[in-house]
């Protein structure tokens, strides 16, 4: 079983880790080689707070992050801890998380279209 984490703006990865309130919580549960369960959550925090987020992910047991901008201190913390950060990630949640699961997300991909102007 896998748990991944990806704090929101709407329905895109959020750009800031620490200013998310919105966090989205991904369990992996496999059923067969072939096919995997996957169950979702949406925890809403009181305030933004990296304090808040890094609690959320130990709490939970998270073993991989996937965010947008985080500071290196939280992200240092977050690998410490042994979970796997993958950074500078942004676009729609849906298509950012397929990317993962098809093992094929790398730090630093962008999920937007790029204007060509």
């Amino acid at each position: 079983m896998e748990k991944i984490l990806i704090p929101l703006r709407d329905n895109d990865v959020a750009p800031r880790f620490d200013l998310a309130t919105d966090v989205l919580i991904v369990t992996l549960i496999r059923k067969t080689k072939a096919l995997d369960t996957v169950r979702e959550k949406v925890v809403v925090l009181d305030h933004a707070s990296p304090e808040t987020m890094c609690r959320l992910a130990i709490s939970e047991s998270i073993q991989t992050v996937i965010c947008a901008g985080i500071e290196s201190e939280y992200h240092d913390f977050l690998e410490w801890k042994g979970a796997k950060v993958m950074d500078d990630i942004c676009g729609p949640v849906d298509t950012v998380l397929e990317s993962y699961l098809a093992g094929k997300l790398s730090p630093g991909m962008c999920f937007y279209p790029q204007n060509t102007k």
